[in-house]
């Protein structure tokens, strides 16, 4: 079973994120970023990149895609929170928009 990120290995799980342009969500506890691609072609290939991915790891994120810009929000439902499974798509996510 998944569990929460708490305490020091929370907050040296997110470091890496939040200083690569990840932030943490307004009232959640989640994490989320905006991705700006150069065109719709661009931005709806990472998606379906970054889906086959959120499939593998059985983690889907909250995301919306308007034009060129993919803004993501992830947390994990079951543990009402940030778990491993989010800093390991946002990861994935970073590497796949490079």
């Amino acid at each position: 079973m998944t569990e929460a990120l708490t305490g020091p290995a929370r907050d040296a799980a997110l470091a890496p994120l939040l200083a690569a342009g990840w932030e943490m969500a307004q009232a959640r506890d989640a994490i989320t970023r905006t991705y700006v691609f150069a065109n719709f072609v661009e931005a709806f290939g990472f998606m379906t990149r970054a889906a086959l991915w959120a499939e593998k790891l059985n983690h889907h994120p909250e995301w919306s895609n308007v034009y060129k810009t993919v803004t993501v929000t992830l947390t994990t439902h079951d543990v009402d929170g940030l778990s491993n499974l989010d800093v390991m798509l946002a990861t994935r996510m970073d590497q796949l928009a490079r």
